[in-house]
């Protein structure tokens, strides 16, 4: 390793043979150089320069924008009326890509604010931390090192020159997947919308939008369609693929475009699949185990209905909210069973919340190395670095108390029980889109403290931590080139 030169040069390109991930020393002097250089920091200037920040500007900004479209009159029937905070709550959840919905969005909202959900949902669910480096390459033409840094670690990219191309391939991998969803879609939907092809191509869309971006919102108020196998199927697959997460996605193409065998795919692609895979069979094995035999549920059903069930129960909470009718009926069990899954969430970077899976990943593995003695935290036979350790239980601790707090607060202005309160609070910040009659329009105080949770389990601790801290130092982020990302 000591012959290799490390420089990302054209001219160099071939001697590096892949192993370089860093600017070259005169290029990263250049750019933090043209940084430090004084400037007239105006507002937007500061934003730019700043991803975190600009992040929950640009979250902000959707927020009220969503919410005076939802608030207008168009947006409802006449015969209902949207009060602020019901509109207010409505486009946060869909901004979070939560899917909680206090409201019947079939009854209660036209199409134009069904359409409202759907651009709200897709503009959420492609990251806020991608669309605030759009923003600020279009403002800027170019990101600043600072903000390469910040999004690469965010997306998973391990060179900097290929930020851009990351972006691309994001957004089109999103459209992609959705558009593979809604042709899917539209069979099953065609035959139980009794051949209404407006219809259908419209509950297309939108469970194609929703299911991809983990929203629990759906077009036929219940969510029954869902039930359906031709319906269900596709939906459980494009939400399966959207917990994922962008850097996992990313690789596992690339491996297939350069026909890589599992054993080369990144250390956090194996680390995310391997844990969401144990976290679906476990909560499947638990469901068919716990509710088998439940009357509420299943009341002279046969096997399938149960398997159906189970396999939504396995999927669905993780970060989508489809079909609500069965929720209310499980156990007490189940329910402090799916607020630690939704706890939990789905992978970095996905459409998904929670603390992520990788996260979890790694505390667990870090028990394991201090139970057994070992100073250092391995998976896969690849040492994992000491920074995502203490990021992984710096998160996970946070937002432990985080849910501790708020479901505390629950029970006291509503009188729920500790069950409920901490399934809506894990739901909120899993960004699950379950409910089981927290969330309630009688109660705008719990709708803003939800709404409040669903904010932080959208962005996640670590862009906020960047929003409140200076600029981070880049020293802190290089890291090696089998690196995870956490939180």
């Amino acid at each position: 390793m000591s012959n290799l030169v490390f420089d990302e040069s054209s001219s160099n390109r071939e001697a590096s043979h892949g192993y370089a991930w860093w600017f070259s020393g005169d290029t990263f002097e250049k750019a933090m150089a043209e940084d430090r250089k004084p400037r007239k920091r105006g507002l937007t200037r500061r934003l730019v320069n700043h991803p975190g920040r600009l992040t929950i500007f640009y979250f902000l900004t959707l927020a009220v924008l969503s919410t005076t479209l939802l608030m207008t009159p168009i947006a409802t029937p006449k015969s209902e009326t949207t009060t602020f905070t019901t509109a207010f709550f409505t486009a946060v959840s869909a901004i979070s890509t939560c899917g909680i919905s206090i409201v019947n969005s079939t009854t209660h909202w036209t199409a134009f604010g069904q359409g409202v959900l759907i651009f709200a949902v897709q503009m959420g669910g492609l990251g806020v931390m991608t669309f605030a480096s759009l923003i600020a390459l279009a403002v800027n033409h170019h990101l600043k090192a600072t903000q390469r840094m910040l999004t690469a670690n965010e997306l998973g990219t391990t060179k900097l020159g290929e930020i851009k191309g990351v972006l691309t391939v994001v957004i089109t991998t999103a459209f992609v997947i959705e558009g593979i969803t809604f042709v899917a879609l539209f069979p099953g939907l065609y035959k139980v919308n009794h051949g209404n092809v407006r219809h259908t191509l419209w509950e297309s869309l939108f469970f194609a939008v929703m299911a991809y971006n983990n929203a629990g919102f759906t077009p036929d108020g219940a969510g029954l369609h869902v039930n359906n196998w031709a319906v269900g199927l596709p939906i459980l697959a494009s939400a399966f693929c959207g917990t994922l997460g962008f850097p996992v996605l990313l690789n596992l193409m690339r491996s297939w475009r350069m026909r890589r065998p599992p054993k080369r795919w990144s250390l956090h692609t194996k680390l995310t699949l391997t844990t969401t895979f144990c976290i679906v069979i476990a909560s499947f094995t638990w469901f068919l185990l716990m509710e088998w035999n439940n009357k509420l549920l299943f009341a002279g059903n046969g096997i399938e209905p149960r398997l159906w069930h189970a396999m939504v129960a396995a999927v669905m909470p993780r970060s989508s909210g489809f079909d609500l009718s069965w929720m209310p009926g499980v156990s007490d069990a189940t329910k402090v069973f799916l607020s630690i899954v939704m706890f939990i969430g789905g992978g970095s970077t996905s459409t998904a919340g929670g603390i992520r899976v990788t996260t979890f990943a790694v505390t667990l593995l870090t028990c394991r190395a201090a139970f057994t003695g070992r100073h250092d935290i391995n998976a896969f036979h690849r040492r994992i670095h000491t920074q995502a350790v203490m990021t992984a239980v710096a998160v996970s601790t946070a937002c432990l108390m985080l849910v501790t707090v708020v479901s505390m607060a629950l029970m006291i202005i509503t009188g729920c029980s500790l069950c409920d309160a901490l399934f809506d609070t894990c739901s909120a910040f899993g960004l699950g889109g379950y409910s089981v009659g927290v969330a309630s329009e009688s109660s705008p105080t719990v709708l803003y403290i939800l709404a409040a949770t669903m904010f932080i389990g959208r962005l996640g601790p670590l862009t906020i931590a960047y929003a409140i801290s200076r600029p981070h130092n880049l020293e802190a982020v290089r890291y090696p080139t089998e690196q995870i990302v956490v939180g």
